[in-house]
């Protein structure tokens, strides 16, 4: 039987990127390691080893039995895990990174980097540094020999049996599977190694009515012929060895052994014929990827299209399906007598359209949690990114991160990490001093980036920021001038700020592969707002610069009150609502410079007439025969004039940009329960909307 895995190939992608991350994360450790942490990472580096072998990686592969073979040697303790070794191996899990990206995304790696890379894993294993006792002389020495290619997954101490026969024979515990170990996966191995024939003994089956789903009841009698040794046949087993029992033996030397089956009850099942593995290669494309089994080389899936989802949510969700299948029932129950209603069927009709509501809320909530994923997705290769560039740069950085348990709509992790990243790297290059001038400046001599997000109404917010020497106020200005920018005739702190924000603008005095091409902030700040996030900038010299981020909790359903200014309705996100009121006409003031204002307990509020803002007739002209919305932007205050408050509503946002275009004020769409179209308005964006047509 060929066994086609290509359709499992982007699951073995999926792990290995995850087992990638987890290496990472527990190399740039600041403390040292502990033996289990250590294994952490072998464990790691062994499964994607293996699996990229079943799944036709060969270079994958090889790489990485390099790695792992320097782990193995760290975790018997032959080595220290010294800062040389956490960076040779950060640096082949980038390599390792690099191959299972261009394989996933049908593009091409370096393999002079990889060849290199594997050049020095090599050499370190051939010396003696590292080791506890040896001479660092002699490991110098080692060092300095002609890089290896690394060998071969199989290649053992033992001498092969040249063109020899192998019988395998392989009884497993009843709890493999439930261990989530598969003996197919652990046959596909068997079969790079030579010709493989996989006989399946079925005599210990017990009555079909006895069978137990996840209970492995089978048994294998292999045979394998090859230049292979005894030592490549067991590694195939070793993650399964404490849970079977194995013998293996050359077929020359030895007579087929009996196999000793474990308990079994006294019914036996028929034999099933057997069911032969001989020749489990997956497909592959010319280039080495694997191919669907279509013959198609296997694609990336867009936008990564599939997400892991705690097994409580999808109980919750499933529940909640439930709660709404039962009261739908009763309501067409109900709605069956509709010609014989009297006043006890309308109460319980408007009941189960209470509980009908309830449920959908409910189920809608289950429904997003589903697509939400903690920030950590994104604040997770931060450490990594900081080690590099401050190593680069000559810096000392401590990086903390605050609140990365924050959930927020998998839509929004995927387009937050570009932003963040460029945010992170030019904290880094122009916000922390060097050594040199933070002690200078009394400061320690190490600098401090803070990673925090946390919830804040309806919003997400993320924060940026640093202890470093802050913007550079008549810097910004004069290279905006320079550059022809519009400048104000007395511009404030934030007005200097938003001029970073302007496209090509850069205050770097030389272009580095840092930064210092002024493509950046503008990009950054563009991708924010098209996820309707906002962008504010605080900055104090000498002390520091904080980046917040402000975006919505989820990119599917919005809490809104709906109001009407003419014919026109529109939808004002609840969350951003302090209170409404009918305004006297003593709280009316015309104050120069800043136009109309409601005074409210001592405020003078900003009054915004949303009819003039969008151009549309309106009922009333007098805000004091209206009402008015007061809501709060990330800015200040404003007061919305309308005509009337309708309703407050749950509204499913759509994108116009996606149909029409970016549209001034407003962030979306929704479609009304009678069919109609409104606009969701953009409450941050109203206030320099209205300024400009004031």
């Amino acid at each position: 039987m060929t066994i086609d895995i290509s359709q499992f190939v982007q699951a073995f992608l999926d792990e290995s990127f995850e087992g990638l991350d987890l290496m990472e994360v527990e190399l740039l450790r600041e403390q040292a390691l502990d033996a289990e942490q250590v294994n952490a990472i072998f464990r790691a580096a062994h499964s994607i080893k293996g699996s990229a072998g079943t799944f036709g990686f060969a270079a994958v592969s090889e790489f990485t039995h390099g790695a792992e073979t320097l782990l193995d040697e760290v975790r018997d303790g032959k080595r220290e895990m010294t800062a040389e070794i956490r960076g040779l191996m950060l640096e082949a899990v980038d390599r390792i990174r690099e191959m299972l990206v261009a394989a996933r995304d049908g593009s091409e790696h370096d393999p002079g980097r990889v060849a290199e890379t594997a050049g020095r894993i090599e050499a370190m294993l051939a010396s003696a540094h590292g080791r506890p006792g040896e001479n660092p002389e002699a490991a110098a020495s080692a060092a300095s020999m002609p890089a290896a290619a690394p060998p071969a997954p199989q290649a053992r101490a033992s001498s092969p049996t040249p063109a020899g026969a192998w019988e395998i024979v392989f009884v497993p515990e009843a709890a493999l599977l439930r261990s989530g170990n598969d003996p197919l996966r652990i046959f596909s191995w068997l079969a790079e190694l030579g010709e493989l024939t996989v006989h399946c003994e079925t005599d210990a089956l017990p009555a079909l009515d006895s069978l137990a789903a996840e209970d492995c009841q089978l048994r294998w009698r292999l045979r394998l012929e090859g230049e292979t040794d005894e030592a490549a046949i067991r590694e195939a087993f070793e993650w399964v060895e404490d849970q079977c029992t194995l013998s293996v033996h050359p077929l020359a030397a030895t007579s087929a052994p009996a196999i000793t089956p474990p308990a079994a009850p006294e019914t036996a099942a028929p034999e099933t014929p057997a069911q032969p593995a001989a020749g489990a290669q997956p497909q592959t494309a010319p280039d080495g990827r694997p191919v669907a089994p279509n013959g198609a080389p296997v694609e990336r899936r867009a936008d990564a299209a599939s997400i892991r989802v705690a097994t409580e949510k999808v109980d919750t969700l499933v529940n909640m399906v439930g709660e709404l299948v039962i009261t739908q029932a009763m309501i067409n129950t109900i709605g069956h007598s509709a010609d014989e209603l009297d006043a006890r069927a309308v109460e319980e009709l408007r009941h189960g359209l209470t509980l009908l509501e309830r449920n959908t809320r409910e189920l809608q909530e289950a429904v997003l949690s589903v697509r939400m994923l903690p920030i950590n997705f994104v604040f997770s290769r931060f450490p990594r990114v900081v080690r590099d560039l401050s190593t680069t740069l000559g810096k000392k950085v401590n990086l903390r991160i605050i609140g990365e348990e924050t959930e927020l709509d998998k839509g929004l992790i995927e387009k937050l990490v570009d932003p963040l990243t460029h945010i992170v790297r030019n904290a880094i290059d122009h916000g922390i001093e060097s050594p040199e001038r933070r002690l200078a400046a009394g400061k320690p001599e190490a600098g401090t980036l803070v990673l925090r997000a946390g919830h804040q109404g309806g919003n997400i917010v993320i924060e940026i920021s640093d202890d470093g020497g802050g913007l550079n106020r008549e810097r910004i200005l004069a290279k905006a001038r320079a550059q022809g920018l519009a400048v104000p005739e007395n511009p404030s702190d934030r007005d200097i700020w938003q001029l970073i924000f302007a496209p090509g603008f850069s205050t770097a005095e030389t272009v580095t592969d840092v930064s210092g091409r002024g493509v950046g902030m503008d990009v950054v700040r563009r991708n924010i707002e098209a996820v309707n996030g906002r962008l504010d900038i605080e900055s104090t010299a000498g002390q520091g610069t904080r980046i917040t981020v402000r975006l919505p909790l989820t990119l599917a359903i919005l809490d809104g009150m709906s109001v009407r200014v003419g014919e026109e309705v529109y939808i004002l996100p609840l969350t951003a609502i302090l209170e409404s009121l009918q305004p006297t006409p003593d709280q009316l003031h015309s104050i120069s410079g800043r136009g109309r204002v409601v005074r409210l307990r001592g405020d003078y509020i900003p009054l915004l007439p949303l009819h003039n803002i969008f151009n549309v007739p309106a009922t009333h002209e007098r805000p004091e025969d209206g009402i008015v919305v007061v809501v709060e932007s990330a800015e200040d205050r404003a007061a919305l004039f309308v005509d009337e408050l309708i309703a407050q509503h749950q509204v499913v946002i759509k994108s116009l940009e996606t149909n029409y275009r970016k549209v001034p004020g407003v962030s979306g769409a929704t479609i009304m329960g009678d069919g109609r179209v409104a606009m969701i308005l953009d409450v941050d964006s109203l206030t320099r909307l209205h300024g400009t047509v004031h």
